[in-house]
């Protein structure tokens, strides 16, 4: 099943860069979050970018650019690990990379997610029965899940059909 966007509910997301942004800035605002110039030029990147962006790669745009952080590529990492403590971006752990979550305004959240090995495209795999099903299983076997990172790789539909 194909979908327009890197999600598989679409329905109360955010998919333009611009709306993403916005989102989160009022996001930061209701929780009392502070969004620095250099958070918020991160979050720009990895939203901009519409796949997953590996930390170099922004870590190297943002020293090609001017202002927040050109200076000082530590503070790249302190923002990605802001946006990612705030649940405003997901980690790909098979890549190392980061994609922006499709529902800014929700709390920190586990998204399985279907990886393209040929286009590199993302997919998160909006489905809590999943998540659900993955965290009953480790406690029936007497594990206390704290975080879950399911990523499935293979082709997306439309490299699957352009062989």
């Amino acid at each position: 099943m194909a979908h327009p966007h890197a999600c598989t509910d679409p329905t109360h997301h955010v998919h333009d860069a611009a709306g993403f942004v916005g989102a989160v800035e009022r996001a930061c605002s209701e929780r009392g979050l502070r969004l620095t110039p250099i958070r918020l030029r991160v979050l720009g990147l990895v939203a901009e970018a519409g796949r997953p962006i590996k930390a170099y790669d922004l870590l190297e745009q943002v020293r090609e650019g001017e202002g927040a952080g050109a200076a000082a590529p530590p503070t790249v990492y302190r923002a990605l690990d802001f946006l990612l403590a705030n649940g405003f971006i997901h980690k790909l752990e098979s890549i190392n990379a980061f994609v922006a979550c499709h529902h800014p305004n929700a709390a920190q959240h586990s998204v399985p997610f279907l990886i393209c090995d040929r286009c590199h495209s993302a997919t998160e795999l909006e489905d809590a029965g999943i998540v659900g099903q993955l965290d009953a299983a480790a406690r029936a076997l007497g594990f206390a899940p704290q975080a879950q990172t399911l990523e499935v790789h293979g082709l997306c539909a439309r490299c699957a059909r352009t062989g």
